[in-house]
């Protein structure tokens, strides 16, 4: 394949048996790294926005590039052409069917629901880890991490000083961090 200003003409040394050779993919990165910014440009005029002209660029190329190393692209007469084709096709395909494109938020995106699974291993792996602790140091994590009472008030409903619950609960963390990684 010779390239000639911006285009690639058949070589009768690709021809043989009246069968044509496909292009090899450095050839077309050659051919499209020449058209490159000749096709930026109508893109550009195409969309009116740098950023999706540049995006439709790159899909182009990706999308031309997988058929050169797959072996499927034939040599084409007028690459530029073919390549502005194949770009156009994209930029319809993206208005005929606008939820196939990208949409910037900035949010993220919710939490899918998995049907109460993770909630379920949550509560199980913490009924595991409870289980391997004294009732006491059991009844500290309970009180302070999991209903959210204060030292003081959970100590109040112990019977025991706030110190004592620190302390079991401090304990019982302890062995629940090592449980889980080990």
């Amino acid at each position: 394949m010779e390239s000639h200003g911006g285009t690639c003409t058949q070589d009768p040394r690709d021809e043989v048996d009246g069968v044509v050779d496909w292009v090899s993919p450095g050839e077309f990165d050659a051919s499209f790294t020449a058209d490159m910014p000749r096709l930026r440009r109508r893109l550009l005029a195409l969309t009116g926005n740098p950023h999706d002209a540049d995006d439709l660029l790159q899909e182009t190329y990706l999308r031309l590039s997988r058929r050169a190393r797959a072996r499927n692209l034939t040599p084409q007469q007028y690459p530029y052409a073919y390549a502005c084709t194949v770009a156009l096709n994209l930029l319809r395909d993206s208005w005929l069917h606008p939820s196939r494109r990208e949409r910037t938020t900035d949010r993220l995106p919710e939490a899918g629901w998995d049907g109460g699974l993770g909630t379920y291993e949550a509560s199980a792996t913490a009924l595991a880890l409870l289980s391997t602790l004294s009732p006491k140091e059991a009844a500290a994590v309970i009180l302070v991490d999991l209903e959210g009472l204060s030292h003081d008030t959970a100590g109040e409903r112990l019977g025991t000083h706030r110190g004592t619950v620190q302390r079991n609960r401090m304990r019982a963390l302890a062995k629940m961090r090592a449980a889980l990684a080990g």
